[in-house]
């Protein structure tokens, strides 16, 4: 189905350890460092688990934050990942979109890739900018991002060459969605997956980490602005995600759609990813409330069955996380409102009054939940409350920030409207 552009024909056979792909969500996390307070990499959208948890610690919340380093690396709300004892960050400069790798001691750029990418935005995503969106992943040797109008690519961690990439545009009529290209790609044996293509003419697809070959695609609804995850129930590995108009389950490994509901959002901007807990997933969407749904195998196929639904609060582009056994969200509702609710019954544990900004991206840390909002207010929440009642609070940037934060050694990384910095959260 879709042409390589192969800028790279012999890249360089580098040896391949399968099992780091094939583990149980296909995610791995590789500690940092064995003191008591590392934590692990942080190689994707959300994390090793890609579920917004830090693993590590213990860690405390100083009075004040200390800035170690800041650097300027272009526009975009890409998240910044880290791997292999670097920080890579994704983003745009003038009409080129350029990959980092980054000194996490210093913040000092060790290689970039660059390519153009001249992008349009379309005016009722004006205020997000021309991206890109798309946070990176990495494993074994090799990164892939996917930028705001679809080019997806292989980069050499160690310098920054290029491997393989894609552009779409003889495959589809658009290669991005409306609002242009979000969704972070996933690792599956071997495989990247990514949603390629645009509004009405799209397709999931899986692409040879090695060669950027196609291994399967699904081309029935284009893609969505939501991230997939990795989930096992029973015996079945499932990729989950939204589409423009669905929420689905894959089979990862062949591409087979195992089932699929119906979900629409205004403008189609399906853009939550799901969080997994146990064998049942939490979702929402734009004014759909929120639900927590189990894909069951019956007689005649798979199907997901809902086991609660609230409306009281609703996500729109933000994702959930779960700590101390409370489901902790950003609903779009009293412009914007913080929430913590038990995934048991979907009952509502507190809200905050509302007015905390248009999004806000979510951690679990040890006992504390954290929250960035896009107005650069880091908020520290104790899990176990029973209302919210934050235990610190911190001003981060002088610039929107709609990035993920991520974590490393004992700080955190925050990507503003141009620049990332480094915040020591360590007294």
């Amino acid at each position: 189905m879709v042409s390589i552009d192969r800028m790279n024909k012999n890249p360089r056979q580098r040896p391949r350890i399968a099992a780091i792909l094939a583990a149980s969500f296909s995610l791995v996390a590789v500690a940092a460092a064995h003191t008591p307070q590392s934590v692990a990499d942080w190689p994707q959208w959300r994390g090793p688990a890609r579920d917004g948890v830090v693993r590590g610690g213990p860690f405390s919340w100083p009075q004040e934050l200390e800035r170690v380093w800041s650097v300027p690396v272009g526009l975009g709300h890409s998240s910044p990942v880290v791997a292999e004892g670097r920080v890579f960050q994704f983003a745009r400069q003038g009409e080129d979109e350029i990959l980092r790798a980054l000194d996490p001691a210093t913040g000092e750029t060790l290689w970039e890739n660059r390519y153009r990418a001249p992008y349009r935005v379309n005016p009722g995503a004006r205020f997000h900018g021309p991206g890109p969106k798309s946070t990176p992943i990495v494993a074994d040797g090799q990164i892939f991002t996917l930028g705001i109008s679809g080019t997806l690519s292989a980069v050499d961690t160690a310098d920054g060459e290029l491997v393989w990439r894609h552009e779409f545009s003889d495959e589809f009529s658009r290669t991005s969605p409306v609002f242009g290209t979000a969704m972070s790609p996933i690792l599956y044996e071997g495989t990247v997956i990514a949603h390629v293509g645009g509004a009405n003419d799209g397709a999931l697809a899986a692409f040879d980490v090695e060669t950027g070959s196609e291994r399967w695609h699904w081309d029935e609804d284009g893609p969505g602005y939501a991230s997939p995850v990795l989930a096992t129930f029973g015996d079945s590995v499932q990729l989950i995600t939204q589409t423009q108009e669905r929420i689905i389950g894959i089979d990862p490994g062949s591409g087979e759609l195992l089932w699929s509901v119906g979900f629409r959002t205004d403008y189609d901007q399906n853009s939550v990813t799901a969080l997994a807990i146990g064998e049942s997933v939490i979702l929402s969407g734009l004014n759909n409330g929120i639900f927590r749904a189990r894909p069951e195998l019956g007689p005649d196929g798979w199907r997901l069955n809902q086991l609660w639904k609230i409306t009281d609060v609703s996500m729109y582009m933000s994702s959930p996380v779960l700590n101390k056994g409370r489901v902790f969200g950003f609903s779009h509702r009293r412009s914007g409102q913080f929430f913590a609710l038990d995934p048991a019954t979907g009952k509502l544990v507190w809200t905050s009054r509302g007015r905390d900004g248009d999004n806000a991206a979510l951690l679990a840390i040890g006992d504390h939940v954290v929250m960035l909002t896009d107005e650069a207010r880091l908020i520290v929440v104790n899990a176990s409350a029973d209302t919210y009642a934050p235990v610190a609070e911190y001003s981060v940037a002088d610039s929107p920030t709609w990035a993920h934060p991520a974590p490393v050694g004992d700080s955190l990384l925050i990507k503003d409207h141009e620049s990332l910095a480094r915040w020591r959260i360590q007294p």
